[in-house]
C-alpha cells in the first residue's frame, strides 16, 4: 500500500474558516487530483461587525468587499497542493468559485499540518490496482492555526476578531465560547455562529462502504458540519472514508 496524502480539506476548511455558511461540492480522482466548487458567505450580523471594524481601522476602503474573492484566490493559489483557485464576489460578503488540487498529498501541508490528511490506495509498480482506498482527516488546535496561515492572513484576522480558539489556540468548550462571543458582541452574533453549517458533498474514486461522521450513497459522501465545531475544536475532528 503506497501512501499518497489527501484530502483537499474535505470540507475545505479554508473557506469554512471565513464564513458562517459554506457549501462545497467536489470530486476526487484516483490519480490524486481534485476539483472543488465552493460558495461561502458571512451572515448579516457578522458582516456588519467586520465591516464596521474594518472601516474604523481603515483596513478596508469604503465599498470594498468584506470577503474579497480575487484576493482569496490569489492567496490560496500560492498554497501547497493547489494548481489554481478562482473566486468572484456574489456580493460584498459572499463568494463563489473553484479550486483545482494538483497534489493532494501536499494540500495545505506545512509545519504542524504535515500528516493531518492521509489518502491510501493499493498500487503495484506505480499502477493502481483493485482494492479500494481510505481517506482520513484530523484537525485539532495544534494544526488549525497553521492551516489558517497557509490560506490567507485575513482568515486569522477574522477569527481572532471573533476570538475563535481555532485562531487563538485557547482551550474553550463550545458553551464557553458562545457565552464569550455573546458577552462581547451580543447574542445575535453568537446565534449566527451557533446555527451555521458547512455542507460538503464529495465524489470518491470508488463505491463508498463507510464514512465516519457523514452519510454516503454510491461514490458520494455528504457532511453537514456545525461551524461551531470547527471554530472551537473542543474535540478534535476526525473523519474517515473507505471505498472499494
Amino acid at each position: 500500500m503506497k501512501k499518497i496524502g489527501l484530502f483537499f480539506g474535505i470540507f475545505v476548511f479554508s473557506l469554512a474558516f471565513y464564513s458562517c455558511t459554506a457549501k462545497i461540492n467536489g470530486s476526487l480522482q484516483g490519480n490524486g487530483q481534485a476539483d472543488l466548487v465552493i460558495t461561502a458567505s458571512l451572515e448579516p450580523r457578522i458582516t456588519a461587525l467586520i465591516g464596521g471594524i474594518a472601516a474604523i481601522s481603515g483596513a478596508v476602503p469604503p465599498g470594498s468587499p468584506i470577503l474579497n474573492g480575487p484576493e482569496i484566490a490569489s492567496s490560496m493559489s500560492a498554497s501547497p497542493g493547489i494548481a489554481s483557485a478562482s473566486f468572484k464576489n456574489i456580493n460584498p460578503s459572499s463568494i463563489t468559485g473553484q479550486i483545482n488540487v494538483s497534489h493532494i498529498n501536499e494540500f495545505l501541508a506545512g509545519g504542524k499540518t504535515s500528516g493531518f490528511i492521509t489518502f491510501e490506495q493499493p498500487f503495484v509498480n506505480e499502477q493502481k490496482v483493485s482494492g479500494g482506498g481510505r481517506c482520513t482527516i484530523n484537525l485539532n488546535l495544534d494544526s488549525g492555526p497553521d492551516i489558517l496561515g497557509l490560506i490567507s492572513p485575513d482568515a486569522s484576522d477574522y477569527l481572532n476578531l471573533l476570538m475563535a480558539p481555532l485562531a487563538t489556540g485557547e482551550v474553550l468548550t463550545k458553551t464557553e465560547y458562545i457565552m464569550l462571543v455573546g458577552s462581547v458582541y451580543g447574542r445575535g452574533i453568537a446565534d449566527e455562529i451557533s446555527k451555521a453549517l458547512v455542507s460538503v458533498s464529495i465524489d470518491f474514486p470508488g463505491q463508498v462502504i463507510s464514512a465516519k461522521g457523514g452519510t454516503f450513497a454510491g461514490k458520494k459522501v455528504e457532511y453537514n458540519i456545525p461551524l461551531l465545531d470547527l471554530l472551537v475544536l473542543e474535540t478534535p475532528l476526525n473523519y474517515e472514508v473507505i471505498w472499494k
